[in-house]
């Protein structure tokens, strides 16, 4: 189900809007983060299902075209974007792994984005609404203040409150509200996605199983329309929408067998929109590539707060904006999966280096295991039901490295890393990844205590 066409009405692919007019007013803002969800909404081409509200917010924002989280897996992606540093470099790269006896610290002068926050005077929230049921009016968890999942020690203190409303009157707010997006495929909402018209990309077979899988997460997209109308709906009855930027993203791509724990654009690629009313101007495509720590960044450049220098992810706005050439995503352990894999995206092209060749790429994992999908995929695997694009999934090895044109093959089938005409490419994407492994200490180089992968 791609997302090439972008549809926001009147807009074309630009790279304006980088620099802004900074109003004398500290801005709210409000991170709306979501589970499992891939760039499908209206605003990024998709019309089996409507997404209203999510179009309005890219509208009267600027929308990112091609962001990709840093992890295809919740606890490290989210650790990468509260400190705005890569999971490989702080070590909180397995998913996970800071629980039990194993401990991972971060730095002493390293610090989550909240406390950047809190010292500039803002009150800082983690929401969400409950875990067993999304009320009307989107009631916050007050037990566990929203998702967090960071993998290294933290202090809850860092967050005042799971709600804004409990700040002094006039005290900006840096709040993350957290959604379950992907993980409500069984929501019941209207005009609920039709499986027939669902297209399914070709590495998976066109059957009903899959087509009402996939039907029910786009329900999932619609569900997570109606909250995001919610929200917005009370920033504008506090009268408060104006003075509040919004960012709208998810933690990695969507949950599907070649998607979430996987580097592939299903699983890397989020959608990203910033709106931040008369102050960021709206109706703008972004096609430049940004990582998702990068939002770290920009928010505390919106606020009027210093970027720390050792953050490695850039604001998307102002004079220290610094367009990126390539974008690194990385997968290391998923629950007791053990794996090892680095990602080089370009505009046009992906490398991936697979460091345990010699394993199969689905490799057994309780919770992949777990979903329906793998589940189908699996049965029509033993029926001898796939092609070989979508038999290749479950080889008992895979390449040590891939090559993907992604201009030519937006779904990553053709491994061109044997290919005479684009060994130059290869050389030059392999030595990226090279020197980003050195340059920034990757982690992932290291085997993990036996104590967290037993």
């Amino acid at each position: 189900m791609g997302a090439a066409a972008l549809l926001i009405p009147g807009c074309t692919g630009s790279t304006h809007g980088l620099t802004l007019q900074r109003p004398h007013y500290k801005p709210n803002i409000l991170w709306i983060t979501v589970e499992d969800i891939s760039p499908h909404m209206g605003c990024y081409g998709e019309t089996t299902i409507e997404t209203p509200n999510i179009d309005t917010l890219a509208a009267e924002g600027v929308l990112f075209s091609r962001a990709f989280a840093t992890s295809p897996v919740c606890s490290p992606s989210r650790s990468a974007a509260i400190t705005g540093m890569h999971q490989t470099t702080i070590g909180a790269h397995n998913h996970r792994s800071s629980f039990g006896d194993q401990k991972i610290y971060l730095p002493k002068q390293m610090k989550l984005l909240p406390e950047y926050f809190r010292q500039a005077g803002y009150f800082t929230v983690m929401g969400g609404p409950k875990k067993t049921v999304y009320h009307k009016d989107l009631n916050w968890n007050r037990r566990n203040l929203g998702k967090a999942d960071y993998n290294f020690v933290w202090d809850p203190a860092v967050y005042d409150s799971d709600d804004w409303k409990d700040r002094k009157p006039g005290q900006p707010f840096f709040a993350q509200i957290q959604l379950h997006g992907g993980k409500s495929r069984n929501a019941k909402v209207a005009n609920p996605a039709d499986p027939a018209k669902v297209k399914l990309p070709p590495h998976y077979p066109d059957c009903p199983e899959l087509r009402d899988d996939w039907a029910k997460y786009l329900n999932s997209v619609i569900k997570l329309d109606n909250q995001v109308g919610q929200l917005i709906k009370r920033l504008k009855d506090e009268g408060i929408a104006d003075k509040t930027v919004v960012v709208f993203w998810t933690d990695h791509g969507m949950y599907h067998v070649r998607g979430k724990q996987f580097l592939y654009d299903e699983g890397i690629r989020i959608p990203l929109i910033i709106r931040w009313p008369d102050v960021i101007e709206g109706g703008k495509v972004r096609e430049d590539l940004v990582s998702h720590i990068d939002v770290s960044a920009t928010s505390l450049y919106l606020a009027g707060i210093d970027v720390p220098d050792h953050m490695e992810a850039r604001p998307l706005f102002g004079p220290e904006h610094k367009q990126r050439d390539y974008i690194i995503a990385a997968r290391d352990r998923c629950d007791k999966t053990v794996d090892r894999i680095r990602c080089v995206r370009t505009k046009r092209y992906k490398y991936i280096r697979n460091f345990y060749p010699e394993r199969p790429l689905i490799q057994p994992n309780k919770y992949a295991d777990s979903r329906y999908a793998m589940k189908v995929m699996r049965k029509l695997l033993a029926e001898g039901k796939l092609n070989s694009v979508q038999a290749r999934l479950f080889a008992p090895s895979r390449p040590q490295e891939e090559l993907y044109d992604l201009i030519d093959d937006p779904h990553e089938i053709n491994n061109l890393d044997k290919s005479p005409r684009h060994r130059k490419t290869l050389k030059n994407m392999r030595a990226i990844l090279v020197n980003w492994i050195k340059q920034t200490g990757d982690k992932g180089q290291f085997p993990e205590d036996p104590i967290t992968d037993s």
